[in-house]
């Protein structure tokens, strides 16, 4: 079998781009799935509620109890935070689809929850009540990136 030095120089360039393409791509998605820009996956977790209106929350916003905001656990949020400034976070503002007991409720995140395990959310009082029964204290559900 013959092949010309053109065809044989033509296919190791392009398996060599080929391969050096390939980390690039996946260190990009890596990169973008950290800032937060593609956190389209599902997650699930307990659902709490917190009174955002007692102060500042970890991103620098101050919230009433009838806002429809949350906080996110430690374990996500702090991974975002540039600097150690949550001020800076990029998931700040972001907005949440969350879904328990066959109802679902959009909320903004504002805060940061220390006590929350992966996957949980800490809710405000209307947010938790557009979900269920404010005196039950914890939901289990779904909530996505929207």
């Amino acid at each position: 079998m013959f092949f010309s030095k053109t065809a044989v120089a033509t296919t190791v360039l392009s398996l060599l781009q080929l391969s050096a393409a390939a980390p690039a791509a996946e260190k990009k998605a890596e990169a973008k799935a950290q800032s937060g820009a593609e956190m389209s996956i599902k997650d699930s977790g307990s659902f709490t509620w917190y009174n955002p209106s007692v102060g500042y929350g970890a991103c620098g916003w101050w919230n009433s109890d009838n806002d429809l905001v949350a906080a996110l656990n430690n374990e996500q949020f702090d991974p975002q935070t540039p600097n150690g400034n949550p001020n800076r976070n990029p998931l700040c503002g972001r907005r949440i689809r969350v879904w328990s007991n066959g109802r679902s409720v959009d909320v903004t995140l504002v805060d940061r929850c220390p006590q929350c395990n992966w996957g949980d959310l800490d809710l405000s009082p209307a947010a938790f009540r557009a979900l269920g029964d404010q005196n039950v204290g914890r939901l289990w559900g779904d909530w996505q990136w929207i």
